[in-house]
């Protein structure tokens, strides 16, 4: 007998829309590991760094935040792991 084929649904993944515009680009500002109400933005609540297709910033700045944050954690000015408050 033939092999029926897996008939598994796909699911429909949404795509979030996020605008193209890097915030450092616009500024000509560059992230810095002592601006840590910046850097929080860039890491989603369990700590971990997002990435550029979320935050919609360009390569060469999602390198440099990257580095910032690991910079930060480091110097433990932002945690490595969230808090259990």
């Amino acid at each position: 007998m033939a092999k029926k084929k897996d008939m598994k649904k796909r699911r429909r993944q949404i795509e979030i829309v996020v605008p193209r515009n890097c915030p450092f680009c616009k500024g000509k500002t560059e992230p810095d590991y002592k601006e840590i109400d910046t850097l929080l933005k860039y890491m989603n609540d369990r700590a971990k760094i997002l990435s550029k297709s979320k935050t919609g910033i360009c390569s060469k700045h999602q390198r440099r935040i990257s580095l910032s944050i690991k910079r930060a954690r480091h110097l433990a000015l932002l945690p490595y792991i969230p808090s259990l408050d």
